[in-house]
């Protein structure tokens, strides 16, 4: 073998090896994109969760707590992000310099809004430190027209004002109880003197006359002194504006004292626990709401929320459709920020657990509703709903139709015809009458 043929065999061999040598690279898995960083959205309720109204600030919570967790079922994005709320809740006492401190701490953790507070007078100053910092505020229950008639942008209600609810009361003790002598008592609240004077001012304008107006306050527990005063004015009908935890122990002693006139209260003290507080004498009472009952919110609210947290107190349906409102306008607005999805408050149009909800330009709620109750048997029941200043009697849902009767077996007899409520009928003559402007 020549040399040459040694070096080209050589070099064939090398090569070989060297291609033996080599390992083929490992294909490359495809890469998917990663899935967007979801966010953390916090929704603030602020209210009473300890002292004497409890049971109403946490009705309301429960109203939040119930939105939120349907909320996060649906498992939303908003700008291309998962969303995930939760709720931040304080308990601001009823009381309003309180109110400011929770209203300062909420706006220190960065909430995007706050659904509360329940009284007036701790949601007025409350939502000065809201708006200064750009947080939207948003009540279930506060009444007082003064929250709205600020001009403040970001405050917002989901119940109707006193200046509807005082004449809508009022009417009915003129018309309906046929008062001629009214005597007036708040507990010198934002809510409880701001709803009085609206019953006074309808009811003088009506002609009935005003034989006493007495002040006591929202932690006071004695009020014979003043119920005294008043059973010397032999009054047909007496007005507290005030809430139930003061309302029931006034009404019990002024039964103690002999004081027979019919006992009237505004939403504070519109509620079921009227009938614990007073015992037997709470019958008869009237009273309003600044909505409509409990009864009257959607059946998918009321079972969902029976089934978590037991009976509605009060407001928890207008807190519930509250927080909805803010998860809604950050859905029109693509946005989480407050900065953002405020303004879109002003245009949200949904209906909710208590009927259709939109906002006027001031922040109250459209076509709001007052209604007229009775406690009966132990139990506040509605007699007749007020809107756009007009009466019609209070027609419960329609129960659910019964499931057919197996073959063969009897039909139940048909339940009798319920009379119709006190005043019901005349109330439904106002309602057929035109409008005055």
């Amino acid at each position: 073998m020549n040399r040459s043929t040694k070096l080209a065999l050589a070099v064939a061999l090398a090569l070989g090896v060297a291609a033996c040598g080599q390992k083929e690279e490992p294909k490359k898995a495809d890469v998917k994109p990663a899935a967007p960083a979801g966010v953390t959205v916090t929704i603030a309720h602020a209210g009473p969760l300890t002292g004497s109204i409890a049971h109403l600030g946490k009705d309301d919570e429960n109203g939040v707590a119930l939105a939120i967790a349907q909320a996060n079922d649906k498992k939303l994005v908003i700008d291309g992000k998962p969303v995930t709320f939760k709720m931040m809740s304080e308990d601001d006492q009823a009381d309003p310099k309180t109110g400011t401190t929770v209203a300062q701490k909420l706006v220190d953790a960065k909430v995007a809004a706050v659904v509360g507070h329940l009284n007036s007078g701790v949601t007025i100053p409350a939502s000065e430190i809201y708006t200064k910092a750009g947080i939207p505020v948003i009540s279930g229950s506060a009444t007082n027209p003064t929250l709205t008639d600020r001009g403040l942008k970001g405050v917002f209600r989901t119940v109707g004002r006193d200046d509807q609810q005082g004449p809508a009361i009022a009417a009915y003790i003129a018309t309906e109880l046929k008062a001629k002598k009214v005597a007036i008592i708040d507990d010198k609240t934002a809510y409880g003197e701001g709803l009085a004077n609206e019953v006074e001012k309808f009811l003088k304008g009506a002609k009935v006359t005003i034989v006493g107006r007495e002040r006591t306050t929202d932690k006071e527990t004695d009020f014979k002194a003043i119920l005294t005063k008043i059973k010397a004015k032999n009054p047909d009908v007496v007005f507290h504006g005030g809430m139930d935890a003061t309302g029931g122990p006034m009404l019990k002693q002024a039964r103690e004292l002999g004081i027979k006139g019919t006992f009237s209260f505004g939403d504070g003290a519109c509620t079921n626990e009227m009938a614990k507080l007073a015992g037997a004498a709470a019958e008869g009472l009237i009273c309003s709401q600044a909505g409509l009952p409990a009864e009257a919110a959607s059946a998918d609210f009321k079972n969902a929320f029976k089934a978590k947290y037991g009976d509605i107190k009060q407001y928890a349906p207008y807190f519930y459709d509250a927080t909805l409102t803010v998860i809604e306008a950050m859905k029109k607005a693509n946005s989480v920020d407050p900065a953002k999805f405020t303004p879109e408050m002003y245009n949200v149009s949904f209906t909710g657990a208590t009927g259709k909800v939109e906002f006027d330009a001031k922040g109250d709620r459209k076509e709001a509703e007052i209604t007229i109750f009775r406690l009966q048997d132990g139990s506040i029941k509605p007699l007749a709903v007020v809107k756009n200043g007009v009466s019609s009697p209070f027609a419960a849902p329609a129960a659910p139709a019964a499931a057919p009767a197996a073959s063969g077996a009897p039909m139940p007899p048909a339940a009798p015809t319920a009379a119709p409520a006190a005043g019901a009928t005349d109330a439904a003559k106002k309602a057929e009458e035109p409008k005055k402007k």
